[in-house]
């Protein structure tokens, strides 16, 4: 009977925890107020629903000193010298393969555009509660939606970040629909970063020995979403993570990042800081490109640490069209498979896999999902 008695007494503090973080999580989503709100309300402590287990924390905190260094490529006169040209490509081959993370330098996008999408993205964030609580949404088929955590209510323990989600392509908004403190500047950017995406395809379809356009044929160049992040001063930094390991769902994903820092990239199991370059922004493969390339590209699993000196900002852009029903299915691309390298993963929508990805619970790869 003590034993039963035990057993039972365990299951009912279960319960009993599991709804006193669904209160507090539902508490803290109805304030519409984010990381930020509990900054500016003062909080000296960590609510208990942002505190990540000690194994992962206990990671990060060991994190950061090696001897690797994230590869930097260099964009300029590709168009104009076809021996850089080759030159970046194999780079871009390199780098897709081993790391699946890159940064590149004078990609053609002014200095100036990427310093005041990042001011835009501050001047947003840092808005009384009530001016952003008119675009405070979990329905992010809006289109325009601020939110923290989009996976707030599945995970283990929230991030300690705040975002405003903004599908840009193949439908742009108009500028009245997106906040006036930084609807021009989005645009512009959204503009300068989609050619840039237009040429990355290109360099990553003759990487991987296909015609230049075959992957924009292939549509993954139609969609385009910012996620413009804000990671506030945290109090206690060693107890959560701006943002938990994962990796992208997208085909590839275009980070402008400030001087903060933070990232890291996993490889070779070990976390790699992808540190900030004045004017570069942070290239990285997502699920979907790993997919239809049969895996000889990477999708490199990365997170952000929270840190005590923010507030962090930063603007992911993710190349796919998450919002969009299309019918369309994606599986490895014919060209790259043979007798000796089957299909590794079986065709699917991106609405569909993007779906399964945002339903885990955990950190296992949406991948294996659709392993054959």
């Amino acid at each position: 009977m003590e034993a039963f008695s035990t057993d039972e007494a365990n299951e009912n503090k279960q319960k009993y925890d599991l709804h006193d973080r669904v209160c507090k999580l539902k508490a803290f989503d109805e304030s519409k107020a984010g990381v930020k709100g509990l900054v500016d309300a003062g909080i000296t402590k960590v609510p208990s629903i942002f505190v990540e287990r000690p194994e992962n924390l206990r990671s990060a905190l060991a994190s950061g000193d090696s001897c690797f260094r994230v590869p930097i490529i260099d964009l300029e006169d590709i168009a104009k010298d076809p021996s850089r040209h080759q030159e970046v490509v194999n780079e871009v081959r390199s780098a897709s393969k081993t790391w699946g993370f890159f940064q590149v330098v004078k990609h053609g996008i002014p200095t100036a555009v990427l310093e005041e999408m990042l001011d835009g993205v501050r001047r947003f964030h840092e808005l009384d509660a009530g001016e952003k609580r008119c675009f405070y949404s979990r329905d992010f088929t809006r289109g325009i939606a601020y939110h923290s955590n989009f996976n707030l209510y599945r995970t283990e323990a929230a991030n300690w970040r705040d975002t405003l989600f903004c599908i840009m392509a193949p439908n742009a908004p108009v500028a009245e629909d997106l906040p006036a403190v930084c609807h021009d500047i989005m645009l512009e950017f959204s503009k300068q970063v989609m050619n840039l995406g237009i040429t990355l395809f290109e360099l990553r379809s003759e990487a991987l020995g296909l015609k230049q356009n075959h992957l924009k044929d292939m549509d993954c160049a139609e969609g385009l979403v910012l996620l413009s992040q804000y990671y506030p001063k945290c109090p206690q930094p060693e107890l959560t993570l701006g943002a938990s390991k994962h990796a992208d769902s997208d085909f590839f994903t275009v980070l402008l990042q400030d001087h903060v820092g933070g990232l890291q990239v996993l490889h070779q199991n070990q976390w790699i800081d992808v540190s900030p370059v004045p004017g570069a922004l942070v290239v990285n493969i997502g699920d979907l490109l790993q997919l239809v390339s049969n895996d000889i590209f990477k999708s490199a699993e990365h997170r952000v640490l929270a840190n005590n000196v923010g507030p962090r900002v930063s603007v992911a852009c993710f190349f796919y069209t998450a919002a969009s029903p299309s019918p369309r299915l994606y599986g490895p691309i014919k060209e790259l498979i043979s007798e000796g390298d089957p299909p590794k993963y079986r065709e699917t929508t991106i609405m569909e896999y993007v779906s399964r990805y945002s339903a885990r619970g955990d950190e296992t790869s949406a991948l294996q999902m659709f392993k054959l």
